[in-house]
């Protein structure tokens, strides 16, 4: 049973996928052509997120909006509705120039349903979503980062995942999408290396879940699918370019570009937390020096805090210390605004690069407030350099979404729908 497929992207003119990885080959090689299957999960995931974009629409308005016929739309359409992931609502009015009433289409409440899951250092989430992006129960459970077994990390997230799973009456699920707070080979559902929970580096998570399980399995980087829920569910809705970046005991970042979440060759790229700020800097859990992680993490902060005295410090987060700011503690405004200024550095140096110009940030920083995001604000605009169009925009993401599950429950959906040809 197959573990992960990549992550569907508009075609360039050159036909391949936006983003996608192309080794070097000689200038006299023949251009590939799209596969036929190929076309259709792609033309399946576009008409999906127009939905999630919109509404719900009936086919003369998906057709219009995709500038496709509608007889292209009942194609696509089709095998959803007789998978009974799409449904179609009831007759609309016809209008003053008659014809035949028109049925919106939408996602059925009653759809076999998604298991997302959260891997993180010593910590699993699992919970039930709907195809309309509803989290119907959630699971939490724990391991030991350090000391636990593969076999046991597998059975506690395992454990996790058949506590939401349907009863034997309700409908069977569509698959688990899981996103994992470390890198990750793609391709193979497999944990390279997670800095923070060295006990994950390794496992063939996605492989042993499905054997498991008996669900297909997808799995990918937490901050790629964290985007993936922005995208579709969250404040991405309807931005055809972001970043998506964490922030807090790590930082990672996912891209969306040109509508499509951006991924590297077996799921590589999105480690933004490692890309170097001080070449002279402090040595980073990755062994490296200087990365953006050791001037913008829990880590530091905390370390910064002792040094200063301020209470808390060992569990200093960006909420307890915004708090110490709002009572005119000196050293405590201080410490956050030099902590506003390290987050911004990494941003900058995203926005030099890639410019996508919108930056929607989840993680702890978040609960830090609309203060704490102006200062950080406030030192990107000094560090980006002058450019056309509109300013880049900061937003913080809401505390309590469920973004990164909902994202999960999206991964499983675009990627499982070549199973319906």
């Amino acid at each position: 049973m197959s573990t992960t497929d990549k992550v569907e992207k508009p075609m360039t003119a050159q036909g391949r996928p936006r983003g996608s990885y192309r080794a070097p080959v000689p200038v006299t090689s023949s251009p590939r052509l799209i596969s036929q299957s190929a076309t259709g999960r792609l033309n399946r995931t576009r008409l999906l997120q127009i939905l999630y974009d919109v509404g719900p629409l009936s086919r003369a308005e998906l057709a219009r909006l995709a500038e496709v016929t509608k007889t292209t739309i009942g194609s696509i359409v089709q095998p959803m509705l007789d998978e009974g992931i799409l449904v179609e609502g009831v007759p609309q009015p016809s209008s003053g120039q008659g014809g035949k009433p028109a049925r919106p289409i939408w996602f059925s409440p009653s759809g076999r349903p998604i298991v997302a899951v959260h891997v993180g250092p010593g910590t699993v989430r699992a919970a039930l979503v709907s195809p309309t992006g509803i989290v119907l129960t959630h699971s939490d459970g724990a391991f030991s980062s350090t000391n636990a077994s593969h076999e046991q990390i597998v059975d506690r997230v395992a454990d996790c995942i058949e506590r939401v799973l349907p009863g034997s009456d309700g409908p069977h699920a569509l698959g688990i999408g899981v996103a994992v707070s470390g890198m990750v080979d793609t391709d193979h559902g497999r944990i390279i290396e997670v800095n923070l929970a060295p006990r994950l580096s390794g496992l063939e998570l996605g492989p042993l879940l499905s054997q498991r399980l008996s669900l297909p399995v997808h799995l990918d980087l937490h901050p790629r699918v964290q985007a993936l829920g922005d995208r579709w569910f969250g404040s991405g809705r309807r931005v055809s370019t972001f970043a998506s970046v964490y922030c807090g005991e790590a930082i990672g970042a996912g891209f969306v570009i040109d509508g499509a979440v951006h991924r590297g060759a077996s799921g590589a790229g999105g480690e933004v937390g490692h890309t170097i700020v001080d070449l002279a800097g402090a040595i980073c859990r990755c062994g490296r020096r200087g990365c953006w992680e050791t001037i913008a993490t829990h880590r530091w902060l905390r370390s910064q805090a002792a040094a200063l005295g301020l209470p808390g410090a060992g569990q200093l987060t960006a909420a307890s210390l915004s708090r110490l700011a709002e009572q005119d503690r000196p050293d405590a405004v201080e410490l956050l605004d030099k902590y506003a200024r390290n987050l911004a550095v990494g941003l900058v140096n995203i926005q030099q690069t890639l410019a996508p110009g919108f930056f929607i940030l989840h993680g702890d920083i978040v609960q830090g407030g609309e203060p704490f995001r102006l200062l950080i604000e406030k030192h990107f605009r000094q560090g980006i350099a002058p450019r056309p169009g509109s300013e880049p925009q900061l937003r913080f993401a809401s505390p309590d979404d469920d973004i990164t599950l909902l994202g999960a429950a999206g991964l499983v959906l675009s990627q499982s729908l070549d199973l319906l040809t």
